[in-house]
């Protein structure tokens, strides 16, 4: 029911707090998490921002928060405000030329950009004309080196903005304040504390249902609308994503129906990605939700070269709900009795060994798993479906769900 954020303060050279640097934890133990850097980003946004607002957390000052690569490149959320958010590049990130596209992409927005850990390499050359802020490490380099010190002065001539990091003393702070830097972050200064909030439960079947949904061939907005009214946490975190002055700046939204209509196919596509990376996976290994997203797909693949008509597609839901079990901790039978599926799904689910098209299509699901060639040949026998197109539907199905995964919006 709680969610975690650290805030570290940016102060400038009064010691006044100019921003806040936001990371990702999962406990009062201050630590990060054993995930992804871009599943820590989406997870503080989801938890924090749709929440109770970063503004809030930051005091309504600046808030730096930290991105990754394929943040950056595929899941960069429109829920944040381009005037109180600076997006922090990290280090790690490698410039490529779609890199560089995306984070052009995002200063046109109006987002001001960071780059963190600068260490004057030429493999950074390509962003600085898209950053405005430089963050450089007070404990790695010498104020001393003539070298250094040219490379600072063409940032600062270039008008780039110089925040020190590690600043751990007195005399460090004063040494980078002399040298002309404008805002210090450090163990001097202040130590990054912990701030614990609520953090609004979204049903993990709300959040299944809306990933089937966002990726049919044709988004349904009734469909969609009828599982945000089911689901208030759902509602609440789609009106915070909806109350962004990028993109509403005058609208006032009269009413759930309006709130979807008014945000769109693509920006619901983004509102999804972001609440599926961040709450379906809770603590259970990614794999789960990989799996599942490939059954989904694999199974109505094989449904349509069945010659299956179902509209929502039963073997979509299938596969996606295969994996309940697992994520929920629950026995399949205790799920199925609070979900509207049809008997045959709900009993495919729950005695796949039964003699339906359904429960076939889930045993193949789960040879292709175990790479059991000999059952997957047999099978396809039974399916009528040549072996051959099976393999072709499975790897299809494997890059569907690498991509789902990676919250792309193909829809710009």
């Amino acid at each position: 029911m709680f969610a975690f954020v650290a805030r570290q303060a940016i102060y400038d050279t009064e010691k006044r707090v100019f921003a806040y640097e936001l990371l990702f934890r999962d406990g009062v133990s201050n630590c990060f998490p054993d995930i992804s850097p871009d599943e820590a980003t989406s997870s503080m946004l989801a938890d924090s921002h749709l929440s109770i607002g970063v503004e809030n957390i930051c005091f309504n000052k600046v808030s730096f928060i930290n991105f990754h690569q394929d943040t950056i490149i595929h899941r960069f959320p429109s829920t944040l405000d381009p005037m109180n958010v600076v997006i922090e590049i990290v280090e790690s990130v490698d410039v490529t030329p779609e890199f560089i596209t995306a984070c052009e992409q995002i200063k046109q927005q109006g987002y001001k950009l960071a780059l963190d850990d600068y260490d004057f390499s030429d493999a950074w050359v390509p962003l600085l004309p898209l950053v405005k802020y430089i963050k450089i490490e007070a404990d790695i380099i010498d104020l001393n080196d003539p070298a250094i010190v040219s490379s600072i002065r063409k940032l600062q001539n270039d008008g780039k903005v110089l925040i020190a990091e590690k600043v751990e003393t007195l005399e460090a702070f004063e040494q980078y304040k002399a040298a002309g830097f404008d805002y210090f972050q450090g163990y001097f200064l202040s130590r990054p504390e912990m701030v614990k909030h609520k953090s609004l439960q979204v049903a993990t079947s709300s959040i299944l249902e809306l990933v089937a949904a966002s990726s049919s061939s044709t988004f349904d907005f009734k469909e969609i609308n009828e599982v945000f009214e089911k689901d208030v946490g759902l509602t609440y975190k789609l009106m915070r994503f909806i109350n962004n002055p990028l993109f509403n700046k005058r609208q006032t939204i009269n009413s759930l129906h309006h709130a979807i209509r008014f945000l769109g196919e693509v920006e619901l596509k983004k509102f999804i990605a972001l609440l599926a990376i961040a709450n379906l996976r809770g603590n259970k290994p990614v794999d789960l939700i990989l799996s599942s997203l490939v059954r989904a797909n694999f199974c109505k693949l094989m449904a349509k070269a069945m010659a299956h008509k179902e509209n929502p597609p039963s073997s979509y839901i299938l596969g996606l709900f295969s994996h309940m079990d697992a994520l929920m901790d629950m026995p399949m039978a205790e799920i199925m009795k609070n979900l509207p599926f049809s008997d045959d799904v709900k009993t495919a689910l729950c005695e796949i060994h039964t003699n339906t098209d359904l429960a076939l299509q889930l045993r193949i699901c789960m040879a292709f798993e175990r790479a059991d060639w000999a059952l997957i040949y047999e099978m396809s026998q039974k399916a009528d479906i040549p072996e051959e197109a099976l393999f072709n539907m499975y790897y299809e199905s494997v890059q569907w769900a690498n991509a789902m995964h990676a919250q792309v919006s193909e829809s710009k």
